[in-house]
């Protein structure tokens, strides 16, 4: 009786410790998720209600229409100062800290150091050198995410005075001007006139990431895992163009064609997008 009594009673000390060793191992596995979390930030930019409808993309059969729900998205984009302070806060987004397979070598490349923006820069000028992971992470911390591609392209319709200004001769025109303006994105946010919904800065500062900026790589339903290699590029599918005129749509779809999510580039930006509640 001695004997088993004492055979129980080692076991029992044996799974005490256990026990005690797992849920030591559990609060330490929750302590190391919880630090990679981004750590939420509350950047002071105003959010503006876009009224959703259909429009045409620029690539598609010619009756095909794209439905854009309602909205909000931030009236600038998201600046220096702000994505400073977003760094500051989540120090695995630091220059020295990030991952290649996050952000490529030129990540916040004319940053002094980790804290320290470029000389001469303006806090307020949009931030540029970030990649699209780093985007997300900013507009997740925020409470946001990226704008979708069809949602930034709805907005990108308008000029001051009307909602869809596609059709107006000097439209197109105008923006390639835009473009082709050297350093425009050192300029101060804010500083153009807003289009029609109250929007700034849609062109002549930064081109901007969307959360699905390379979709138009795929020519059918992703999840078939079928893909047809005719039309992947903006360059060698222009037939494909609904509007051949808008010169202006072609680079931004040939730009973003370009690009990898780890990519960052020197004038390229952007600004966060909500759903509507």
């Amino acid at each position: 009786m001695y004997a088993i009594l004492k055979t129980v009673l080692y076991f029992s000390g044996f799974f005490f410790i256990l026990q005690s060793c797992t849920e030591t191992a559990a609060e330490n596995t929750s302590k190391v998720i919880t630090q990679t979390e981004e750590v939420k930030i509350n950047p002071d930019v105003k959010m503006v209600t876009i009224k959703g409808g259909k429009y045409q993309p620029f690539y598609g059969s010619d009756s095909a229409l794209v439905e854009v729900q309602d909205f909000l998205l931030d009236e600038r984009p998201v600046t220096n100062q702000e994505f400073l302070d977003f760094v500051k806060k989540n120090p695995k987004w630091k220059r020295s800290n990030v991952k290649a397979i996050f952000a490529d070598e030129t990540y916040l490349r004319d940053w002094q150091n980790d804290e320290t923006l470029p000389k001469n820069a303006d806090p307020d000028a949009p931030v540029t050198f970030v990649s699209w992971f780093a985007a997300k992470a900013y507009a997740k911390s925020a409470g946001k995410r990226l704008p979708t591609m069809d949602e930034w392209e709805y907005v990108a319709m308008a000029d001051e005075e009307t909602a869809n200004a596609r059709n107006k001769p000097n439209y197109s025109a105008h923006l390639i001007n835009l473009y082709n303006e050297k350093f425009r994105e050192r300029n101060k946010v804010k500083i153009s006139k807003p289009n029609y919904w109250g929007v700034y800065n849609m062109f002549d500062l930064v081109w901007e990431w969307t959360d699905d900026f390379n979709s138009i790589m795929t020519t059918s339903d992703s999840r078939t895992g079928e893909y047809d290699d005719k039309g992947l590029f903006c360059a060698s599918a222009a037939t494909s163009a609904t509007d051949v005129l808008n010169y202006a749509s072609f680079m931004r779809y040939a730009f973003r064609s370009s690009l990898k999510a780890n990519y960052t580039v020197e004038n390229l930006g952007f600004r966060c997008a909500k759903n509507l509640q």
